[in-house]
């Protein structure tokens, strides 16, 4: 395994842990989980609801996958249609074992999150980078992803709302996309995990322009289950049939009490999620107002997600300025290029954390540019 290195977010992780350091780098919700599925935890604890579930998950919990899907993402579904899975991690890692054969080219979003090169790799494949640039709002060229295609490539991978760079991508980019995935006959895999964390715009499901889309998405960011590691995977019954092999060798069933967590808030958790989104909006106008007063920084304003993807080019390398943040301001923030050689001069600010966090750690980094100058 010497060509999978450790994940650049996992690093900044484990340097977060000195005494003293503010961690604007973890992307997980500071919030509770909602009332209803810490109760639908403790009912199912009291009832020995601790047993191996079906492989693809309790019908209850499909079932609402699946009318959720109709209802909000416009996807024709059915309980069949999915598999749930320890975290949208292990959604990832079926379909791209189950698509790819070694040689295979993968075209993977650059910057993008960090799993999706590791695991085409881990598969056997080629991830190819196409790049989601600031001067178009960090949104996909279709020209570009296009240009990129070989008689090899066999998947494109998207993201939106993305991580790192906060973008939600406009209708006509998801259509377009959607649009030539089904004139090449390629797979097409959607990660769609943020959905819910949207500021502005709305979300658009590749899936309800392409039926062969491949859908991924959980419950750890929209309903701050990070812990309960629930994820899901929607896709064509032949792509299910393929994924289900692997899951069923790999992993079984994903924890009883955690898919009573996911039904309970899928059930009666939006209000929960609302709050929850409210929160983030106030947080990224706060960082957004601390970014904007840095000198020699820009920052396009996240519409989705909880990060902030601010360009410190000025300053020189992403790494060695993250690594500076954290010496001389105990601040722990991402570099760029955690994300793809596209990263560079940019950082990755999450903003789930207390405002407190946020003003401190800014004041911080604020004070050590300015010692810079």
């Amino acid at each position: 395994m010497s060509y999978i290195d450790i994940s650049g977010i996992r690093k900044m992780f484990e340097l977060a842990k000195a005494e003293g350091v503010i961690n604007l780098a973890l992307g997980e919700p500071d919030f509770g989980i909602p009332p209803s599925a810490k109760q639908a935890i403790i009912s199912g604890l009291a009832q020995d609801f601790t047993h191996y579930t079906p492989n693809k998950g309790i019908e209850e919990l499909r079932s609402a996958i699946a009318e959720k899907l109709r209802k909000e993402n416009g996807i024709a579904s059915s309980g069949e249609d999915i598999i749930v899975t320890s975290g949208a991690s292990e959604a990832l890692h079926l379909a791209i074992l189950a698509l790819i054969e070694p040689g295979d080219e993968v075209l993977v979003p650059n910057p993008g999150f960090v799993s999706y090169s590791p695991l085409v790799r881990l598969a056997g494949g080629v991830p190819v980078s196409y790049e989601v640039a600031e001067s178009n709002a960090f949104e996909p060229r279709v020209e570009e992803i296009e240009e990129k295609l070989t008689k090899r490539t066999k998947l494109i991978i998207v993201n939106s709302p993305s991580n790192p760079t906060g973008a939600v991508f406009s209708r006509r980019t998801v259509k377009e996309i959607a649009k030539l995935a089904e004139s090449e006959g390629l797979a097409l895999l959607s990660d769609e995990v943020y959905e819910k964390i949207i500021y502005e715009g709305e979300h658009h499901s590749f899936a309800r322009y392409y039926p062969e889309t491949i859908t991924v998405n959980g419950f750890s960011k929209s309903y701050a289950m990070t812990g309960l590691r629930l994820g899901y995977v929607h896709a064509p019954s032949e792509a299910i049939e393929e994924m289900l092999k692997i899951h069923q060798y790999i992993q079984a069933s994903t924890v009883s009490l955690s898919q009573l967590a996911a039904l309970a808030a899928l059930e009666q958790g939006e209000e929960h999620v609302k709050e929850m989104v409210t929160r983030f909006k106030q947080r990224r106008d706060l960082i957004m107002k601390e970014l904007t007063g840095l000198p020699g920084v820009t920052c396009l304003s996240p519409r989705g997600a909880f990060y902030a993807f601010p360009n410190f080019s000025t300053y020189g390398s992403s790494q060695e300025l993250a690594m500076e943040l954290l010496r001389q301001a105990k601040v722990v923030v991402t570099p760029g290029t955690a994300f793809g050689s596209a990263g560079e001069g940019y950082l990755r600010f999450s903003f789930a954390t207390s405002e407190e966090n946020i003003i401190e750690g800014m004041r911080r980094i604020k004070h050590y540019l300015e010692a810079r100058q």
